[in-house]
């Protein structure tokens, strides 16, 4: 795995060892990427969430649009500076737009290296954006603290949702949160179909072990956390204002 110019890419820190297994899974992960039409060009990159009507996943970037204006208004809405961790961060394009909030210091964090790189090269310029090559339950993150952390559409790569909220919330200041955006959450009786509708998605793209990747996270799991949902999918509210997104908004607080 080769290691970004230094010279070029200011804003992006390496600590280290990886993993094999953690190579592994990128290798496999990309591929995935690839076949899917989710790989994207810089130019692509740097337009999200916007994208040509004719691409292959524009009604889904519509809804990625719809839901972090949502969290966009809401953090701008807060009127202070913000530490921000961006979990599972890809190519940058979520954690550019939260960088331009004013006084936000934002940190995308993934172990997917080839679209860090990425996200580190188009978004070279941005001096309130670094990005980190890692796992957040590795120490990548040790002495470092945030008023919000982000899981967008990335928490359902964690095996356990309590856990991974549990180091979430140990690396928040008082009165943080964490918000968890555009993942699919389920309740007790729809966990087994969810499973094996996922081992037959990743069958029929001729990687079945990527399953063992892929998560699918209960709603009764967060009972025991201070949390609330800002924004529930398949209300009267939703339908009224033209449109049924899929995934709700959570927010789990720091109480």
């Amino acid at each position: 795995m080769s290691l970004p110019d230094s010279s070029i890419l200011t804003n992006i820190q390496v600590p280290g060892y990886t993993r094999p297994v953690e190579i592994l899974f990128e290798k496999k992960y990309i591929t995935i990427r690839s076949l899917e039409d989710r790989l994207y060009t810089d130019e692509e990159v740097m337009k999200l969430p916007d994208i040509a009507l004719g691409h292959t996943h524009y009604k889904e970037w519509q809804v990625r649009r719809r839901s972090v204006r949502r969290l966009l208004s809401y953090l701008l809405a807060k009127k202070r500076g913000l530490d921000i961790l961006d979990v599972g961060c890809g190519n940058g394009w979520l954690s550019h737009l939260m960088a331009e909030i004013p006084g936000a210091r934002v940190t995308g964090l993934d172990i997917n290296f080839t679209e860090l790189q990425q996200a580190a090269r188009v978004f070279n310029d941005d001096p309130n954006l670094r990005f980190i090559h890692g796992d957040m339950r590795s120490g990548v993150l040790s002495g470092k603290s945030f008023d919000q952390i982000i899981f967008a559409d990335s928490i359902q790569y964690f095996p356990s949702l309590k856990k991974i909220l549990h180091w979430g919330l140990s690396m928040l200041r008082p009165g943080g949160e964490i918000h968890i955006i555009d993942t699919c959450m389920y309740k007790q009786g729809e966990l087994e179909g969810a499973r094996r509708r996922t081992a037959a998605y990743f069958y029929s793209l001729g990687y079945p072990e990527m399953a063992d990747f892929y998560f699918h996270h209960n709603m009764a799991d967060l009972r025991s956390f201070d949390h609330t949902l800002l924004f529930m999918p398949h209300t009267l509210r939703s339908r009224l204002f033209g449109h049924n997104d899929p995934y709700p908004w959570i927010r789990i607080c720091n109480s």
